[in-house]
């Protein structure tokens, strides 16, 4: 152990040689601390997407350290949810507010379910399989490598030593062939340095001996750590499913939070024409009658030219506007002769039924309006093919 550190101390000095390993070992050992890197960074940005709070993370780091289950968590929608339900039942769930609330806090609560299931997912088939590899398989690579350098060590200073060795015993050999001159007083330095000589063959042979012994274990560590550092191939296509699967999940995720949203659209479109039409006024506790100006929709479609006018019935909550129906009826439309636009879609939208016309983001269609129609749809073509169009969907072209 002293050697070693011997050694170890005089290479960073620069007064030792140091053995190097081989081109495609230095390969192997860069890959796995790249691997090992990255996993880290990939690993921690995860986590942060799928819990941004840095409090509830290191609780349950806490928790994951301590071997205990994570305490079940509320996410942010159904929070919402909750609150949205609670006001709805405070403010009355028959008012039109009240039923608006209701819709949005149950898909709230549905899309903090889906959130809850894709961080339960993530958490299983993408960050375990990475803490796996730091926790089990980088630290194993990480301890046999350490050996490895001691191994290193040791034989670099064994080569040192027979070094040494052999310069010493070669000194020996040159003042031990020199003849020795009898008639001096002191002959005996000649059978001192012959005696030297014998000595240092011998620490030649010992230190040759511990240096194939130490050079057997270097070899046989070095074989270890680089079949450990070959299975980082392995490690790779493992984390290629993972990340597969990950994806896998998010795409899940992100298409059930559009059809939530694309549902609860839908269900506010068709309710938002009898808000403005006249049966928000019903409601008990509203006094007064909304200003025409708090509807967007119904500005922008007075800004279309006008058409001659038709007689129109006025809207009664519970019957049909014969009128304003027989005019909407897709296959009967006419275009007026002047007073058509440009319009640009915003949204994707699915037709909920054959009188309305499907539309697809960021193309062009032509839109006009008809006496009788709800402020909020205008008549959309798009070549042959006509229906009702939302106005929230447009961006209105001059």
């Amino acid at each position: 152990m002293a050697s070693s550190s011997l050694q170890f101390t005089e290479e960073k000095l620069g007064q030792a040689e140091k053995t190097e390993l081989d081109a495609h070992f230095e390969n192997l050992l860069a890959r796995a601390d790249s691997t090992k890197n990255w996993t880290e960074k990939i690993l921690r940005q995860t986590e942060v997407l799928l819990q941004p709070n840095p409090s509830a993370r290191v609780e349950e780091f806490l928790y994951e350290k301590l071997d205990r289950k994570v305490p079940s968590r509320v996410t942010n929608g159904e929070l919402l949810a909750q609150y949205m339900t609670e006001a709805a039942n405070d403010f009355g769930p028959g008012t039109p507010y009240g039923k608006t609330l209701i819709k949005v806090g149950e898909t709230q609560r549905r899309l903090g379910a889906a959130e809850r299931d894709f961080i339960h997912s993530a958490s299983i088939n993408f960050l375990t399989p990475l803490r796996n590899f730091l926790e089990g398989d980088w630290r194993t690579i990480s301890k046999e490598r350490r050996i490895l350098q001691n191994r290193r060590l040791d034989l670099d200073a064994c080569k040192a030593r027979l070094k040494k060795a052999k310069a010493a015993e070669a000194k020996a050999a040159c003042e031990g062939d020199a003849v020795p001159d009898f008639q001096e007083t002191r002959p005996r330095n000649y059978i001192l340095s012959a005696s030297a000589s014998a000595l240092w063959s011998d620490e030649v042979e010992k230190a040759e001996h511990e240096l194939r012994l130490t050079q057997t274990e270097f070899d046989r560590q070095a074989e270890v750590t680089r079949l450990l550092l070959e299975g980082i191939s392995s490690t790779h296509v493992n984390h290629l499913r993972c990340l597969h699967e990950f994806v896998e999940s998010q795409t899940n995720y992100y298409a059930q939070c559009y059809q939530y949203m694309v549902d609860l659209q839908k269900q506010l479109g068709n309710s938002k024409g009898e808000i403005f039409s006249g049966t928000f006024v019903g409601n008990a506790e509203s006094t007064s009658p909304l200003p025409a100006a708090t509807s967007p929709p119904a500005v922008a479609a007075a800004t279309l030219p006008a058409v001659p006018t038709i007689p129109v019935v006025p809207t009664v909550v519970g019957v049909p506007n014969t009128v304003a129906e027989s005019v909407l009826n897709p296959n009967e439309v006419k275009p007026p002769a002047s007073g058509t636009r440009k319009a640009r879609v915003l949204y994707d939208y699915e037709a909920a039924d054959s009188t309305e016309l499907a539309l697809l983001a960021d193309e062009m269609i032509t839109v006009y309006s008809l006496p009788g129609m709800d402020p909020d749809w205008l008549i959309g073509e798009r070549g042959n093919q006509k229906g009702k169009v939302p106005v929230t969907y447009l961006e209105l072209l001059s």
